[in-house]
């Protein structure tokens, strides 16, 4: 018997890669750090640089309370950003009477749509907030020539 998904019908082609995608983040994973997402309406008066010609941001917010900026890495591969957070143990050099917060490290990955781009990072009281834009898609009608064989 084989396995009949939502992308098996004959009228969506080429999207295998949209539903190797879902089942990836659907096994995904941790909770840790919680994150929102959310859109940023652009301000006119922030100049981000590059060509940034798009209406809104969507900006990804991860409480990361206690991490250096040293003990962040923000990457961008192909379509996936990833976020990585190492905390190094103390060495000893305190003495806890109780040790509720631990040392602890993390990844996140988002997957990008295709034209999405990372704007920059800040972290700014505990929260890294990274900034993507996606810019407005052109709307292309081609017409397609029929041949005729006689």
């Amino acid at each position: 018997m084989s396995r009949m998904t939502p992308f098996s019908s004959p009228l969506l082609l080429g999207f295998d890669s949209v539903e190797k995608t879902l089942e990836r983040i659907a096994k995904g994973g941790d909770g840790y750090p919680p994150y929102n997402i959310e859109r940023v309406r652009k301000d006119p008066s922030l100049d981000r640089g590059e060509d940034c010609d798009v209406g809104d941001l969507i900006r990804i917010t991860l409480a990361v309370a206690g991490f250096l900026p040293e003990d962040l890495e923000v990457t961008v591969e192909e379509n996936q950003l990833l976020i990585r957070g190492r905390q190094s143990d103390d060495d000893g050099e305190r003495e806890y009477l109780h040790r509720g917060i631990a040392a602890r490290q993390f990844q996140k990955c988002f997957l990008l749509a295709d034209g999405m781009r990372v704007i920059g990072a800040q972290l700014k009281n505990g929260l890294l907030l990274i900034d993507l834009a996606k810019p407005e898609p052109e709307r292309i009608v081609r017409r397609i020539e029929i041949a005729v064989n006689e």
